[in-house]
């Protein structure tokens, strides 16, 4: 069974997708199969993987509001795990799931179909916390909170702690924070190490040791449609995400699938 990850935090600009493409390379480069699902209008993970988000077929949309099954609308990247792709046909979603039963539960249920076939499953979410985020959450086991060190983020923060707190008590008592990962981080910054400080206070363990630098090559390798440790594998921001992926896979002792499993995108 797969671990199921939404990567969210409604302030826009703290790296969620970054972190979910480059995590996701991390993770293959690990020799785990991987599952990255675009669930936000914007399509950003969509394109930093590499597909054109305005030539899709069929993309996250199709999943939750048409109860497409999920293996049709997922792709194979070049950089080695699979995407279920999004482009702004998502932004009708977050309207029409309000009119439909089972709202908050139709990702989970199309996961069920599919989860059994990769290590990691990694959800993109949406800034906002609205209907997509919330069906990210009801899907996931637990939720990776991507933030900077800085005064605001903390605010950001507690409002996000409160909003998974509500899920778990309505929808999915499972989900919790799986960890805190602080990025464009940059030690030389006092007020990077007081909110540090005060994250590792409240957060203990579930604060990732590794931190994610303020580095170019992060910056460029989306606008190439590749995860930094295939634009650069050499650059600091690669070899960050490849300790984030290594500190997961030891935090959960998850064994590598079978070489001779295919993934879903090349089995169909």
């Amino acid at each position: 069974m797969s671990k199921i990850f939404a990567v969210a935090n409604q302030k826009g600009g703290v790296g969620k997708t970054t972190t979910c493409v480059n995590l996701a390379a991390s993770l293959v480069a690990n020799k785990r199969r991987v599952l990255l699902i675009d669930l936000d209008p914007q399509g950003n993970a969509t394109m930093g993987s590499g597909v054109d988000k305005s030539d899709l077929q069929l993309s996250s949309y199709d999943v939750l509001a048409s109860l497409l099954p999920p293996r049709k609308a997922i792709v194979a990247t070049n950089s080695g795990f699979d995407l279920m792709p999004a482009n702004g046909d998502l932004s009708a979603a977050e309207v029409e799931l309000l009119e439909m039963d089972g709202r908050e539960s139709r990702l989970r249920d199309a996961l069920a179909q599919i989860s059994a076939d990769y290590d990691y499953i990694i959800i993109d979410c949406p800034p906002s916390l609205n209907m997509l985020t919330v069906n990210a959450l009801c899907a996931a086991g637990g939720v990776i909170i991507p933030m900077q060190c800085e005064y605001y983020a903390l605010e950001g923060l507690s409002a996000l702690v409160d909003t998974i707190t509500q899920i778990q008590q309505a929808a999915n008592p499972t989900l919790k924070i799986e960890g805190i990962l602080r990025t464009m981080y940059d030690p030389r910054n006092s007020l990077t190490s007081d909110v540090s400080d005060q994250l590792n206070e409240y957060f203990g363990e579930r604060l990732y040791r590794t931190c994610i630098p303020r580095n170019v090559r992060l910056a460029e390798a989306p606008s190439f449609g590749k995860p930094a440790l295939e634009y650069d594998r050499n650059s600091k921001g690669a070899i960050a995400y490849l300790a984030l992926a290594g500190e997961i896979t030891r935090r959960h002792g998850n064994p590598q699938k079978s070489s001779g499993s295919r993934p879903i995108a090349e089995a169909v």
